[in-house]
């Protein structure tokens, strides 16, 4: 049976389709309220000509289908399908951030408290997303001083014979050592922090005051006023955020720009009334299907392209209304929305009360029901999730507030202007999830052919630029043979035990050239020396994927575009540079001192001398007694000017 033979034979129930090549991948997943007017709508006429869906429909040879009861189960099941089968003709969610939450890892035996930007069933207990990012690196900050839970990379699964620093400035309970707690203690701790970061901050209270009660009755003052001082810190908590509720309900608004099939969408998150956070999305040459046929009409006002290009703006309605016949066959707002709000927001733990985007689309009443089931199924608010499209007043103004926005990330993606030091900063600082804006970078290379001549290079980028007076060459001195990971492990262990001992401060970011291997090695040196939560961090050559110690399961990946991708590319690549060539001074010197080193009483000192003053092999074999004399002894000298005469 051929492909229309087939699409006749499906069932007019909604569902999901799935286009398949000659090789059986998934190319395209959509849904429909009609599977078989909703697939056959591909082989009209008209739209054979469009390039994209033209393209999409000579390589499809199948199509797959799964009938479901409704719209909304339609909607979550698309979703499902597109994250796992990642179709090249669908709209991937693709941007470079990602906000993290607070992991509370309740599967190990003395649990601790991390920061994290994916979500795992793994026993761990998530909190989060927090906006603006740097949020979660300070709730975590606060619970080490207060509650003294680590998240420090120490194995817990065994005792070790001292603490780390984080113990002697009160920031862990010293878990680590044996006796300095007790597993009660410690269980005690991670009860509050759970109540602290549940939100159950009047039930914390209770606890912490009848346990500051006992202490006090027991005149154990000490722990008693630890007690006081941590319900004095929940409480200041507890009051400024009910201030924060009053001002403001919790909302997302979308904006974009959209010119020469390249795609801009900013999403501004509002919470208690207040902006704390933007995100951007990047689409280039955009592989959207959707038709006026598919997508819902748009309120006047709430799209508006030209010739050119689209904003997300209500200034431009009358230019909509006379291009839309240009802007159908080139780009659908509506089906953008669609699938991005899917994409955002179903499966996801926290959605908005409000979410407010510039056109409206096909299925979001469905949505919105969807998305409330899913808060109420979750144990979170009973509210019911709103997705609006505002024309007039101050929601509009969000709108075009975000419109603009995303215009100047489009001229700054796509027109190549490049963004200051301390964007890249702060960009930075929150991909690889550190935290404080990196200063100082330090990267490690090794280099050698076969084991020969094994050397490393250490480069430093420092406030913007590379810092070439601290460069440092290392030959490796412990390791035989080829062994990438020994040879990181010595070098990261010489460094920063020279650093600790003459107690200088360490770098923002420790950067290794090499995959999870060498980035373990690095993590097992930093341990050696009892180094923890410093932050380092690994980039693969070709996939050009970043690991972070810590998170090693969850790699960052980020557009080739990205500046920050480029700043730690062009760190690498000069410690690359600087390795290769050590390594070949080193291998030139080792091949032109082999002859020199065949002679008797000529030693490696004498024939680094002797290279070092004339310069080359060849120099040395034409200089007379007298030239050698000056460099070495008489009888050196003599023993040399015989060795190249009788050869």
């Amino acid at each position: 049976m051929d492909l229309l033979q087939k699409i006749r034979t499906l069932p007019t129930s909604p569902g999901v389709y799935l286009y398949k090549n000659a090789e059986g991948a998934v190319i395209y997943v959509g849904k429909a309220k009609n599977l078989r007017s909703r697939v056959s709508s591909y082989f009209h006429e008209g739209r054979l000509y469009d390039a994209k869906t033209g393209t999409l429909v000579r390589e499809a040879v199948d199509v797959d289908y799964i009938v479901v009861a409704n719209n909304k189960e339609a909607l979550a099941l698309e979703n499902n399908l597109i994250k796992q089968r990642k179709p090249r003709f669908n709209m991937l969610l693709r941007d470079d951030k990602t906000y993290p939450y607070v992991k509370l890892t309740l599967g190990e035996r003395f649990p601790r408290v991390y920061v994290t930007r994916r979500l795992r069933k793994d026993g761990s207990s998530y909190y989060g997303p927090y906006f603006p990012a740097n949020l979660a690196y300070r709730i975590v900050d606060l619970i080490h001083r207060n509650f003294l839970v680590p998240s420090c990379k120490v194995d817990l699964t065994r005792y070790h014979a001292r603490p780390c620093l984080q113990y002697y400035i009160k920031r862990c309970l010293g878990p680590c050592v044996e006796n300095l707690t007790t597993p009660e203690i410690y269980a005690e701790a991670v009860r509050d922090v759970r109540l602290f970061l549940e939100g159950k901050r009047t039930d914390l209270v209770r606890s912490l005051q009848q346990r500051m009660a006992e202490a006090a009755a027991a005149q154990g003052y000490e722990r008693a006023a630890r007690y006081r001082d941590l319900i004095s810190t929940v409480e200041q908590l507890q009051e400024r955020q009910r201030i924060a509720t009053t001002e403001g309900d919790d909302a997302d608004v979308f904006g974009y720009h959209y010119e020469n099939s390249m795609l801009a969408v900013n999403l501004f998150h509002m919470r208690g009334g207040k902006i704390v956070d933007r995100r951007e999305f990047f689409w280039e040459d955009l592989p959207e299907f959707g038709t006026p046929a598919d997508a819902t009409t748009d309120h006047v006002g709430a799209d508006a392209p030209s010739a050119d290009a689209h904003v997300g703006t209500a200034a431009s309605a009358v230019q909509a209304e006379q291009s839309s016949a240009v802007a159908a066959d080139t780009f659908h707002p509506n089906a953008l929305f669609s699938a991005l709000l899917n994409q955002l927001y179903i499966g996801q733990p926290y959605v908005p009360r409000n979410i407010y985007v510039p056109v409206d689309f096909e299925d979001r009443d469905a949505l919105e029901d969807l998305l409330s089931e899913q808060l109420a199924a979750e144990g979170g608010r009973a509210t019911r999730v709103h997705i609006e499209v505002p024309q007039r007043g101050e929601k509009r103004s969000l709108i075009d507030l975000a419109a603009t926005n995303a215009k100047q990330s489009y001229d700054q993606r796509f027109r190549i202007m490049k963004p200051n030091q301390r964007m890249i900063q702060e960009a930075l600082q929150d991909a690889l999830g550190l935290p404080d804006p990196p200063k100082r970078i330090e990267c490690f290379d090794i280099s050698h052919i076969q084991g020969a001549e094994a050397v490393a290079s250490m480069v430093v980028w420092e406030d913007g630029a590379m810092k070439k007076s601290d460069y440092r060459k290392f030959i490796i001195k412990t390791v035989t043979g080829v062994d990438d990971f020994a040879s990181m492990r010595e070098v990261i262990s010489r460094r920063y035990k020279r650093l600790r001992d003459d107690e200088k401060p360490f770098p923002s970011l420790i950067l290794v050239d090499g995959g999870l291997g060498q980035l373990h090695a690095a993590a097992e040196a930093l341990e050696s020396l009892e180094i923890i939560n410093q932050p380092l961090a690994s980039i693969a050559k070709r996939e050009e994927i970043i690991y972070v110690h810590g998170q090693e399961n969850d790699p960052v990946v980020l557009d080739h575009h990205n500046p920050v991708l480029h700043l730690v590319q062009m760190i690498r690549d000069e410690a690359h540079r600087f390795a290769v060539t050590f390594h070949r001074k080193r291998r030139q010197m080792r091949d032109r001192s082999t002859e020199l080193l065949e002679i008797p009483g000529v030693g490696s000192n004498t024939t680094r001398r002797l290279l070092e003053h004339f310069g080359s092999l060849q120099a040395v074999k034409n200089a007379d007694a007298a030239a050698l004399s000056a460099v070495v002894t008489k009888a050196q000298a003599e023993a040399i000017r015989q060795h190249f005469k009788s050869a």
